[in-house]
């Protein structure tokens, strides 16, 4: 056959042999063997038959491969040709081949090949090589004689034979797309041998290249139409958190097993020498991809040529550990070396050295080994079943229709393989991470050390005495210290181990039932079902409309001509996945993203873990904003030590972190700034805690310990005289008031103390300023005075006796006893008010106390910083600007007003859905948050009318204004929405962007809601600067002629900035009234209401004597007698609530609710729950008063 040509370049046998196994005989390298015994007698020993499948080959001249054309033509930045391409589409070396004349060129042979990056990048090469004719004039006669063209006798030429040289056409790319390429190279290799064609084929090369776009989540499916009878499907990659790579487990198993698939992990694991040959090229390259895959997360240190050209054999001499694949023609001409596991993917045969024990799977620790030999053993036979060679794909409908059905079962069963591997190596280092030594002091030369890094003792010590020599092994491997050092430090595989670490979790929690423990969880967003068609280039026409004469044809593979190649102006790119500028660690992981959406649908079904949940969603949100408040602080190291604060807070407050993010900031600021020391104390605070630091938080914690200078820790004279130095100007500091009071003996004066009083004062209503500026003359007069006096003079005095009513004993005490007091209404209960919210705040035992005690902190800044309180002087001259901001927000359903904490409890744990629930209809809506600037001004006291109708503009929640504030309406976010838009503004504009005046106009949901979160938690911030700087207080700032000093301060309201004017003022605001408050300017229709002043006082009288079922009666029968054609906005809930708050102060709110809810209960036995609900009389939720209690302090009414 071969003189005819008939078998060239088949595959045939090549050579025999006899095997008899009882003289110790083995099969010879890369013979397979027929399991048959030729010895049917019943003497004599047992004989086998041996055979060696190989190519047949013609005379052949063999050269190293070289580039011929390329495109594009120069080197892209991000992705420059590497220059061992060439030898890599022809390992074998590029050959000129001599045929008998009557030969059939042979099919194309598709191959791939991974080259791998100093830095670890993987470039993916799909070649195709084949035949063409190569003219004989251009060989010498010494190379004639070699290819048998001449008679060797008489140098006669031979004219039955022809000349063929080998080439080959590749694809590079970073993704693995190999069976799309394939059909792609196919295709212009049959353009280029057929024709003629209207287009030349660079056409078609400039289409795929630039044209196709790669599959994302919105085009999940490309389908490329090359021409009316060729097409291509390219599919989204499955997204897991495993590296990318080019691995196909199902070939691996199919071409070896399970027994063999595991004793080749095993050889893996302990870094063998690996040889693996095949007659198919593109097996050997994913075989060997997915056993690199399978070791995750070890890395495969040592060299690793899936495709190993001839020229490049002399790896296999290396004395070191590989994974070297080579084709099986190479064993025609060398021996393999024989300390070379050799694996042959053709036979499935493993061949070990004859003086080393054999491999075995056995080796394993029983269980986890048991575990996956039992799981392969399964997984091949199912794969038995559904995997037919010779599917045909090249007909549209087959691409369409069957390509679900066939093709998703086939990639389910990789993700399974891959998945029972995953289980093996987490079941292995199961509790690993336990013996990672953390680095608390400053570093030295054996701090880098594996040993000083992790525990090996203890780690061994943890395993069965029946493991150990596995895991020394192990242990003793580059891999495994390689993989210390990535846990240790930072590195570019920081999310695959941090979904590894995941992973031995689930395996630790549910070791016991291994089949149900699901690892690896498709990204669902990936399945869609939408397909973008791209059609071939089209084909030109001439003027007349006629179609053009077909002028390309080629006799060989044409060299690309670079003016045929189309350049398109916005070529299709993948994005970059790249790290916000300056803020590598706040990105969370997807598998963190994943992890914390499952524990907030857990945590949203439970009511006291909901505000949790939410509340550490809040506290993530500040501490991604930290890296630009630390940037904006003079003093870096006092703002870090403050954000350690809010984390000790946290930690007291029980506040459930969704991540490790907040302490992987605050560590990657601390080795920003030179603060080690710092990042040990988060470290333990962390600990403490009860959090275990993952791998991408351990890495930033090692890189801020490593690479920050450490403070020194000799005791010498230096820093002795520094201390002695401090002494000494601290005493001076405290002695320059004592001299200054004994010259001029100014301060013992009264007019020198009243002076004192009054700027101290001045200082403590700048910084604790609640409804209004008080008057420069009220500073000198003490709070208690001024709210123990009773009985002024004036018209005002006598028209607001004329309202007050005695409802208690003036001896009463608790509730009862204060309502007395608040039923008096007197002339400067606005001092009072001032003073007890100051009270509030500070939590102290009184105003007076509140008062020596903020006056004594101002006192000692004044001795010790001089530069203090001339800064906070100079704040009390600025003017002052306060912006509002409340989430009232009304359900357009029933058209009633939900407050805040309603709408917390309404969230999803959806981080996308904006979406809250009524609590009163249970209707949808997306709830707002509204704020407007008010410049409070002096107040004017206005006498109130005594009755129920309002004829003058009325005052609530501020101070007046003559022109209309500026206000602003933005949706009210949910923390985890919030976090979720935080963290793509950051990724794509960076964490500078939070520090510009712009982000007022260009993100305003997103700078409302941080400015909302942060004021309701007390956390420091630069936002209220961007306030003043925007563009939107510049009319008003035109207006007051503010300068740039000028100070802006924030009040969070409960109700609604925008009432409707056209519904019942609500009783706060009717009592507020009632007694005289200055309040901001509403333009109140006149009603005729039934909530008089004796009315009010009824129900206050009722709440404070604990007879709230009784107040609820009286205002339901109230309104039953009086109807409203518009009805009431607020609930009788809120309607107690507020009253409540505005006359006996916030102390009462938790009492408050526990006695309506009393009272709810009690009522519901006469009128009815669902009377009362329809009558809107339901308490809150516990989801939303667990929602109040955590977002405290309450906000104001």
């Amino acid at each position: 056959m071969t003189a005819t040509g008939g078998g060239l370049h088949t595959l045939g046998v090549t050579d025999v042999s006899l095997l008899l196994p009882s003289r110790g005989e083995t099969a010879p390298h890369a013979f397979c063997r027929v399991d048959k015994n030729l010895n049917t007698g019943m003497f004599g020993p047992a004989m086998y038959l041996c055979y060696k499948r190989a190519v047949a080959k013609a005379n052949a001249l063999v050269y190293e491969a070289g580039l011929i054309s390329r495109y594009p033509e120069e080197d892209l930045e991000s992705f420059p040709l590497p220059e061992s391409v060439p030898v890599f589409c022809l390992p074998m070396g590029g050959t000129i081949e001599s045929w008998p004349i009557n030969t059939k060129y042979q099919l194309p042979v598709f191959s791939t090949f991974v080259l791998t990056s100093a830095s670890g990048d993987k470039v993916y090469g799909a070649a195709i090589q084949f035949y063409e004719a190569f003219p004989r004039a251009v060989l010498s006669e010494a190379q004639c004689l070699a290819l048998g063209l001449l008679s060797v006798v008489d140098r006669r030429p031979i004219t039955n034979r022809s000349l063929h040289v080998k080439k080959s056409v590749c694809v590079l790319s970073h993704w693995p797309f190999f069976s799309v390429f394939q059909k792609f190279l196919t295709f212009i290799y049959r353009y280029s041998i057929s024709g003629p064609h209207v287009l030349p084929l660079e056409k078609h090369i400039s289409s795929f290249m630039h044209n196709v776009p790669f599959p994302s989540p919105q085009r999940p499916r490309i389908l490329v139409q090359l021409s009316p009878y060729d097409n291509l499907l390219l599919c989204q990659p499955v997204s897991t958190p495993l590296p990318l790579s080019g691995a196909s487990f199902l070939k691996l198993l199919q071409n070896l097993g399970p027994e063999n698939a595991c004793i080749l992990l095993l050889a893996a694991l302990t870094e063998h020498k690996l040889l693996l040959h095949s007659l198919r090229p593109d097996v050997l390259t994913s075989v060997s991809e997915a056993l690199v895959s399978m070791t995750f997360p070890l890395r495969w240190p040592c060299p690793y040529i899936p495709l190993c050209p001839l020229q490049m054999a002399d790896v296999l001499l290396a004395p070191m550990p590989f994974i070297v694949g080579v084709h099986s023609s190479y064993f025609d001409q060398h021996d393999p070396p024989p300390d070379v596991v050799c694996v042959d993917l053709d036979t499935n045969t493993i061949f070990q050295t004859e003086d080393k024990k054999p491999l075995s799977w056995r080796s394993f620790p029983r269980k986890p080994g048991k575990i996956l030999f039992n799981s392969l053993t399964n997984l091949h036979k199912t794969l038995e079943q559904i995997c037919t060679p010779g599917q045909e794909e090249a007909t549209l409908e087959f691409l369409l229709t069957d390509y679900d059905q066939i093709y998703r079962r086939q990639k389910q069963l990789e993700l399974e393989i891959q998945e029972a591997f995953l289980h093996f190596m987490s079941a292995v280092l199961r509790g690993y991470r336990s013996f990672l030594l953390p680095i608390t002091q400053a570093p030295s030369d054996s701090t880098y050390d594996c040993s000083s890094l992790f525990n090996l003792q203890g780690f061994l010590k943890s395993r069965d005495r029946t493991q150990q020599k596995f895991y020394i092994q192990l242990t003793r491997t580059q891999m495994f210290t390689h993989f210390i050092e990535e846990c240790s430090f930072v590195s570019d595989g920081h999310v695959c181990l941090e979904f590894f670490d995941e992973c031995v979790q689930k395996v630790s929690v549910d070791v016991e039932r291994p089949e149900e423990v699901r690892l690896i969880d498709l990204d669902e967003s990936h399945g869609g079902e939408h397909t973008v068609f791209i059609m071939p280039p089209e084909e030109p026409q001439q003027a007349d409309g006629s179609e053009c004469p077909a002028l390309y044809s080629y006799e060989t593979f044409p060299v690309l001509r670079t003016e045929l190649f189309d350049r398109p102006q916005d070529q299709l790119r993948i994005p970059a996945n790249r790290s916000a500028p300056s803020s590598p660690a706040p990105r969370r992981t997807k598998q963190e993203i994943k992890v914390a959406q499952k524990r907030a649908q857990k945590y949203s079904t439970v009511p006291d873990m909901w505000s949790k949940c939410l509340l550490g969603h809040c506290y993530g949100l500040w501490f991604l904003y930290l890296p630009t408040f630390v940037r904006a602080e003079g003093a870096k190291v006092r703002a870090l030590h403050t954000a350690y604060d809010v984390l000790k807070h946290m930690e007291n407050c029980k506040v459930v972190l969704p991540d490790e993010v907040c302490y992987r900031i605050l560590m990657q600021l601390c080795g920003q700034y030179g603060q080690p020391v710092l990042a040990v104390r988060v470290l333990l605070e962390m600990k403490k805690a009860g959090v275990t630091p993952n791998t991408i938080t351990w890495a930033y914690y090692n890189k801020a310990v490593l690479e920050s200078k450490w403070p020194s820790t000799n005791q010498g004279g230096r820093l002795r005289w520094a201390k002695l130095r401090n002494v000494l100007l601290a005493v001076a500091q405290f002695r320059q008031p004592i001299k200054r009071q004994q010259k001029s003996n100014s301060l013992g004066s009264e007019a020198g103390q009243q002076d004192v009083i009054r700027k101290c004062w001045a200082l403590l209503l700048v910084e604790n300023m609640d409804n209004a500026p008080v008057q420069p003359e009220t500073f000198t007069r003490s709070p208690c005075r001024s709210g123990a006096s009773r009985g002024p003079s004036g018209g005002r005095a006598r028209n607001l006796d004329e309202n007050s009513n005695n409802v208690a004993s003036p001896t009463r005490g608790g509730l009862a006893g204060k309502l007395q007091q608040l039923l008096t209404p007197t002339r400067h209960r606005s001092s009072v008010r001032r003073a007890a919210s100051v009270d509030d705040r500070r939590g102290g035992g009184g105003a007076m106390s509140s008062y020596f005690c903020n006056l004594f902190r101002l006192l000692v800044a004044m001795t010790t910083d001089p530069a203090l309180p001339s800064s906070l002087l100079r704040c009390h001259g600025a003017r002052l600007l306060q912006v509002q901001m409340s989430s009232c927000s009304l359900c357009r359903t029933c058209n009633s007003l939900v407050y805040d904490e309603d709408i917390m409890a309404g969230w999803t744990s959806d981080d996308s859905n904006l979406n809250s629930s009524c609590p009163f209809c249970s209707a949808s809506f997306v709830p707002f948050l509204s704020a407007e600037v008010r410049d409070p001004g002096p107040l004017k006291e206005e006498a109130a009318p005594p009755g129920g109708s309002e004829d003058s503009p009325q005052h609530c929640n501020g101070g007046s204004s003559a022109s209309q504030p500026p206000q602003v309406t933005v949706a009210y976010l949910s923390p985890l929405v919030l976090r979720k838009e935080l963290e793509s503004l950051l990724e794509n504009e960076g964490d500078g962007v939070l520090g510009q005046a712009q982000l007022l106009e260009s993100h305003s949901i997103l700078f409302w809601n941080l400015l909302w979160y942060f004021q309701r938690l007390g956390l420091p911030s630069h936002l209220l600067q961007l306030v003043r700087a925007s563009a939107w207080v510049a009319p008003l700032a035109r207006t007051l002629s503010l300068s740039d000093s000028a100070v802006v301060r924030v009040r969070l309201l409960w109700d609604t900035l925008s009432p409707d004017i056209e519904h019942w003022p609500p009783l706060y605001i009717l009592w507020r009234i009632h007694s005289g408050a200055s309040m901001r300017s509403y333009s109140w229709r006149r009603h005729n209401h039934p909530f008089s002043l004796s009315f009010l006082e009824e129900v206050l009288r009722w709440v404070g004597m604990n007879e709230v079922h009784k107040a609820v009666t009286l205002f339901l029968d109230t309104v039953s007698k009086h109807p409203s054609p518009r009805g009431l906005q607020r609930s009788v809930y809120r309607e107690m609530l507020f009253l409540t708050l505005a006359a006996m102060g916030k102390d009462h709110v938790a009492a408050f609710d526990k006695k309506y809810k009393v009272a709810f209960n009690r009522l519901t036995g006469t009128l009815g729950r669902q009377e009362l609900n329809r009558r809107r009389a339901q308490p809150p939720s516990a989801k939303a008063v667990d929602c109040r209690r955590s977002f405290q302090p309450t906000l104001e009414c």
